[in-house]
Order: structure tokens, then sequence, then C-alpha cells
């Protein structure tokens, strides 16, 4: 069930120079990104270690698997909507037409469909922006999608080998300069797509130009606070025994995609698109938390850093107890005080934000004067005709930005609007 059908629309972000600015950034950095994987897999297998780059490469290929799958996902899901295609070929908006349907499929296998979403996004908006042509809310569409991408390319692949490189330098007990480029691209990918989507986050609420970034500061420390750490923790433990630490994650996943399931996600809107959703929060939440789910978010966060916590203690003592004294007496006592307390300043700041910096969604038991996402009345009981306006919204961030700024469980008015009634409505 989509939660967003039932929002106030009146109130639609128009495209900015901003935006196509964070557009051009996100294509540069995904570039950079490729290119420094690329070069990275051609260096261990000049020299030899395929091991790490059959592990590499199979980062990348996972990663550019399920973006590509996510992708074809929405394109299919968006054809459905009512007026989709005609609206999107009155716009000029590249490859609307039915006759090249089966182009985008192919670029899609091709494993190309997220590179062409970056052009798509940067055309369109540079028609908007600069030309003045119409299409401002498909240019804002397209961004909204390319965050939601960038989020899980990022957990896919960057997370995973920042760990590989961490574990790589602890191992060999070195760092080359390839292997610092790596960890340079990875950091700078998931730290743009802490920006990028939290802002995306922020496009949706109506007083967004009066917020200060400050609040983007203190989001992005803590997510860099806590992140750090536990990439740290699974490569320490890595490094002292490689072999168990897959066994570590299926085990993890396996139990986080059954959190997922029971929290009864509802983002896609086929089965399959689901379930592929459900294993990629699996593998998110590996690394990092967020809500995938109406209603206060509290108890699940608390159990979530409760249980990372621990864990991470666990992968910590591991390799203290396993590593090799002589060649870590340098560092492994700073890493030892450091890490746990980074964890916890993370918790503190993420505390602070919560606090002082996040705007609150109002539901119809919330007090007046509080902010309201994407219009400026209550979420309440309305009908469905009377909450949507002839502009298109990006449900599917909408829904994120939904659960992450909404702290107080919906109305059951507000939760029955299933999503095949916002897409028919729209």
């Amino acid at each position: 069930m989509s939660v967003v059908g039932n929002m106030e629309c009146s109130t639609f972000s128009k495209y900015s120079w901003l935006d196509f600015l964070f557009t051009v950034i996100g294509v540069c950095t995904f570039l950079f990104d490729v290119g420094s994987d690329l070069w990275v897999a051609k260096e261990f297998f000049l020299q030899g270690d395929f091991l790490w780059f059959g592990v590499f490469v199979g980062f990348m290929v996972l990663s550019s698997v399920v973006v590509q799958m996510f992708s074809w996902f929405w394109f299919k899901y968006d054809r459905e909507l009512e007026g989709f295609e005609a609206k999107a070929a009155s716009n000029n908006v590249l490859l609307c037409g039915e006759g090249r349907f089966k182009l985008y499929c192919w670029l899609h296998v091709l494993q190309l469909g997220f590179f062409f979403r970056h052009v798509s996004a940067i055309r369109q908006g540079f028609q908007v922006w600069w030309r003045g042509k119409r299409g401002s809310e498909y240019a804002v569409y397209m961004t909204h999608d390319l965050s939601m991408l960038r989020l899980i390319e990022t957990f896919c692949e960057s997370a995973p080998q920042l760990t590989l490189m961490l574990y790589i330098m602890l191992r060999t007990n070195r760092a080359r300069t390839v292997q610092c480029v790596s960890v340079v691209a990875s950091t700078s990918s998931v730290a743009w797509m802490v920006v990028d989507y939290h802002r995306s986050l922020r496009s949706f609420l109506p007083d967004k130009a009066q917020q200060e970034w400050g609040s983007s500061v203190l989001y992005f420390l803590w997510n860099l606070f806590l992140i750090a750490p536990r990439v740290a923790a699974v490569a320490l433990f890595a490094s002292v025994l490689p072999a168990y630490v897959w066994l570590h994650f299926l085990i993890l996943w396996a139990a986080l995609v059954t959190w997922a399931w029971r929290q009864r996600t509802t983002f896609m809107d086929s089965t399959e698109g689901e379930w592929l959703y459900r294993a990629t929060v699996g593998l998110i939440w590996y690394f990092s938390w967020f809500n995938v789910t109406e209603g206060s978010t509290r108890t699940r966060s608390a159990i979530y850093h409760t249980f990372m916590a621990a864990d991470g203690a666990i992968l910590l003592v591991t390799w203290w107890w396993y590593r090799d004294s002589n060649l870590t007496q340098l560092y492994a006592p700073g890493l030892a005080a450091v890490l746990p307390l980074t964890y916890l300043l993370g918790l503190l700041l993420k505390g602070l934000y919560y606090t002082c910096s996040h705007p609150r969604l109002q539901s119809p038991t919330s007090q007046v004067g509080e902010d309201v996402i994407d219009g400026q009345e209550p979420l309440g009981p309305r009908p469905l005709e009377a909450t949507l306006s002839s502009q298109l919204q990006n449900k599917r961030m909408a829904d994120h930005a939904y659960y992450f700024y909404n702290s107080d469980p919906p109305c059951p008015a507000v939760c029955n609007t299933s999503r095949n009634q916002c897409n028919n409505a729209l």
C-alpha cells in the first residue's frame, strides 16, 4: 500500500539550477567510480591477484544487475500510469515513445540503463532550466529516481568495495596507490549518496527553502560516523577470519530480509519487484539503517542500532583476539578505542538531529503548526480526487520521504489507499 496517495500535492518542487548541478555532479561521481573500478580490476588482474579480482568484479556485476533491475521495474511501472506516455511525449522526454521501448529494454540488458537515466536527466534538466521549456515535473521526477538508484548502487557496490580495500590493506599491511584511489572513489560515492538522498527527501517538504544547510551537515555526519565504524569492523573481522565473513554476512542478511518481510514493505508494484526490494534492504541494513514502512521508527531504530552495536563489538573483539600483535601494535589500540566512540558519537548526533533539525510530518492527530509533507494541510481521510493534482509526483521517493519524516503512525484512513489507486488516479 502507498501512503502518498493521500498527500497533498498542490505544492510542487520546481526544477532549479541546483537540481541541474546535483545531476551533473552525480554523473561525474558515477563516471569516476566506474573508471576507478575498471582501473583497480585491471591492476588486480595484471598483478595476479585473481581472487581479489574476482571478488571486486563480482561486486561490480552484482551492483550493476541489481540497479538495472530496479531501473527496469520502475520504467515498466511508470508506463502503466494513466497518461504517463502522453504527458511525457508532450514534454519531449527522451525515449518515451512506444517504438523505443525495445531499445530501452536492450539498454538495461547491456547494463546501460542507469547511465542512460543520467543522460536523460541532464538533457531534460538542461531543457527546463536553461531553455525554459516545459517539463519541470519530469526533470524532478528523474532526479528522484536517480537518487534512489544511487542509494542502491552505493550499498551494493561502493560499501562492499570499500570494505574489501580496507581488508586487503590490513591483510597485506600496506596500501598501494590503486587501493587508495579505490578507497577515495568509494568514500566519495558514499558521501555523495548521503548528501543527494537527504536533499531529495527534503524536496518533499513545503518549507524546504527555509531549512538551513546545517540539518544536511548534521545528517551527513551522523551517517558517516555510523557507517564508517561498521565498514571498519567488518574489514577487521575479515582480516583475521576471511572465510567466516561470508557466513556472517549471509546469516545477518537473511535475518534482515526476514525483518523487512515481517514489516510488510510495499515499495514496488509487483511481487517479484517487492522481493528484490526486500533483499536489497537487507543488504543496505547490513551497513546502515533507513526506515521502509510508515509508523514510528523509534522502536525499530533502537532495535537495529542495539543489534548492530552488539554485532560490531563481537567483530571487534574477535579481531583483537586473533590479530597479529606484532603487525598491528601501532594501530590496534587506537582502532579498538576510536571505532566504538565513533559509533557512539554517530548515535548522539543522530539523536541531536531528530531533536533539533528534523521536521515532523503532520498527521491527523498532530498539533497545528508542524511541518506537512507536500502541502500545507494535514493528512486525513480526504477523498483521493481532492488530494491529487495534474502534476507528476515520484511516489517512490515520496514514500521514503514520508517514512523518514513521519514519526507517528498515520490513521487507518490514510493507510488504506493502495498504490494501484494512486497510479490509476494519476
